[in-house]
Parts: structure tokens; C-alpha cells; sequence
């Protein structure tokens, strides 16, 4: 399966990659094969097997859910860089 070089440089970019020119046509070879590969699951046949998230059982370490007394507001903020009545003061992430 042949990648061209305009689909490396859209999946660069979703991964937020600085791609060489010279490595596009390496990657488009590499991406090619690993998909050719990944072509040989269509030939398995999966007629009756449940689909799965996981290829093994995997179980929840959640801790049981108890009520405790939560932490004070004042001893919260005590070690904030910045704090004004009781809150966190911090940089403003949206414009």
C-alpha cells in the first residue's frame, strides 16, 4: 500500500511533527509496509470471537468510595504561589 506524501505530512502534522523533506519518502515507505501488514488481520477469521478493548482481563484498583472530612480552605491556598479570599489565583490559560 503506497502512502503518499501529503497523507505523511497530514499525520505529521496531527502529531504535531516537524517532518525533513528528505525523510517524507521513507516514512511514506515505512507507513506503506506497516499497513500492508496490518492488512494480513482482513484474511483472520473472527466469526464468533466477542470484540475486545483490552487482549487481557484487566480489573479496576478503585478504592471503595468513603466519606472523609475534606481539607480546609485555608490549608488548601496555604501553599499557592498566589491567593485572593480563599481561591487559587492562576495564569489565564483561555483567550
Amino acid at each position: 500500500m503506497k502512502i503518499s506524501k501529503q497523507e505523511v505530512l497530514h499525520v505529521a502534522g496531527l502529531a504535531r511533527l516537524n517532518i525533513d523533506e528528505s525523510m517524507i519518502d521513507m516514512f511514506a515507505d515505512q507507513l506503506g509496509d506497516i499497513l500492508e501488514y496490518v492488512k494480513t488481520l482482513d484474511h483472520l477469521d473472527t466469526t464468533g470471537v466477542p470484540p475486545t478493548f483490552h487482549a487481557v482481563d484487566i480489573s479496576n484498583a478503585f478504592r471503595e468510595d468513603r466519606i472523609k472530612p475534606h481539607l480546609d480552605r485555608n490549608a488548601a491556598v496555604s501553599n499557592a504561589p498566589e491567593e485572593e479570599d480563599g481561591h487559587f489565583i492562576v495564569p489565564k490559560v483561555i483567550e
